[in-house]
């Protein structure tokens, strides 16, 4: 019973010494970021999630995060078609994989940036070959080319 009691201190000195050592909470992280903490976290989840949708090699959850202007039909095929295949390329090419690794590791504390109903995040390669712009559409943040 001893034993238990002085290994139970110790065990919250480990775990509050390993808390100490991760990264500040994205909150901390993003002070550099620009519009209401609700705002910013909405920009950060649907990069994420459209980043999540690449790498699964998911063209309509990708559609699915893109403004209402970008998901209509084109040449006769749907969004979900032009970016299944825009992603199978993507993920062919090589180190495809490991750059969408690495940007959606970055999405957590890039700078998020909110005009209105306008946002960007600053990450260092383009989640669609333009400009890391976002609009507030459909009562949520939409990617936009």
């Amino acid at each position: 019973m001893k034993l238990r009691c002085s290994i139970a201190p110790l065990a919250c000195i480990a775990v509050l010494a390993g808390a100490a050592a991760l990264p500040a909470p994205a909150a901390a992280q993003g002070a550099h970021s620009v519009g209401t903490p609700e705002q910013i976290a909405w920009v950060r989840r649907a990069a994420t999630n459209f980043v999540t949708a690449e790498l699964a090699g998911n063209g309509a959850g990708a559609c699915g995060i893109l403004d209402a202007s970008l998901r209509g039909t084109q040449h006769h095929r749907t969004c979900a078609q032009r970016w299944n295949a825009r992603i199978a390329a993507r993920l062919h090419e090589p180190g495809g994989q490991a750059q969408l690794r690495a940007q959606k590791r970055a999405i957590a504390t890039a700078a998020v940036l909110v005009h209105g109903g306008v946002a960007s995040i600053e990450l260092p390669t383009a989640l669609m070959g333009g400009p890391n712009r976002f609009v507030w559409s459909e009562n949520c943040w939409m990617l936009d080319g």
